[in-house]
């Protein structure tokens, strides 16, 4: 069935978020009195919860203190989207490539995401521009599921947006949360591993890439995916947008 949308992730896909969500995780934490600071090792634990709320939840719960998630989640998110307006991130290498080509081919985009709209729209707004929310069919966040990544409820509800079929769909996730639910949901999935998510096992990705500026197969992923393998209109895609990606990262 022929290609018909780009569906992305977003934290870790668009762009590398997830350390700026871990210093805000902090300052909340020490602005409550509490103890806790979030290493990049036990950040990397604790990624496998998704979800903001739902982390500080196993967190507490880990080391057996009471807390309000709800109060120290909004104020993190604060602090995340006062972080982002201040320019302090940018899309990942290919991004706006990518979204510039499938526009232009007359691709759908689309987003689902286990994050907060309001940290989709600071994201948008900061490196996209303020039309750029115009740029999606569907936008699809945290608020709007019961169940978060690994399960596909987030993808669902993205493809019953854009009236397609999974098998109509790309999928640009980071994670093996995210690769698990997009699957489930029978979209292609091509996996950009994060910072954060380099070391977790894709296997059931269709392609593993270093980023979208590079779309070439790489030996250092797990498992080890080729190019050659992918459909004639997704390899075409991506190489277009990686060749114009690798030209603006040369500049």
């Amino acid at each position: 069935m022929a290609l018909r949308a780009l569906v992305f992730d977003v934290d870790g896909t668009l762009a590398e978020t997830e350390e700026l969500h871990r210093q805000s995780f902090n300052e909340t934490f020490a602005e409550h009195g509490l103890n806790w600071v979030w290493d990049h090792s036990l950040y990397t634990e604790l990624l496998g919860t998704t979800g903001g709320r739902e982390r500080i939840v196993s967190y507490a719960q880990m080391v057996g203190q009471n807390v309000d998630a709800d109060l120290l989640h909004a104020r993190k998110t604060e602090i995340y989207n006062l972080k982002i307006k201040q320019g302090l991130i940018s899309l990942r290498p290919g991004v706006v490539e990518l979204i510039e080509h499938a526009t232009n081919e007359g691709l759908m985009l689309a987003i689902g995401t286990t994050t907060s709209k309001a940290n989709v729209v600071s994201l948008l707004h900061e490196t996209l521009g303020p039309r750029s929310l115009g740029l999606f069919s569907s936008i699809r966040t945290g608020e709007d599921v019961r169940a978060k990544k690994p399960d596909p409820e987030v993808y669902r509800l993205v493809l019953s947006d854009l009236g397609l079929e999974g098998c109509e769909c790309l999928c640009i996730e980071d994670s093996r949360n995210g690769l698990m639910a997009a699957r489930a949901a029978g979209m292609r999935t091509v996996i950009t591993a994060s910072l954060f998510t380099s070391h977790e096992d894709f296997s059931g990705a269709d392609l593993i890439l270093r980023n979208l500026a590079t779309p070439w197969s790489s030996a250092e992923f797990n498992p080890y995916t080729s190019m050659m393998n992918q459909p004639l209109e997704v390899s075409r895609l991506l190489r277009r947008a990686g060749r114009s990606g690798g030209r603006r990262t040369d500049a």
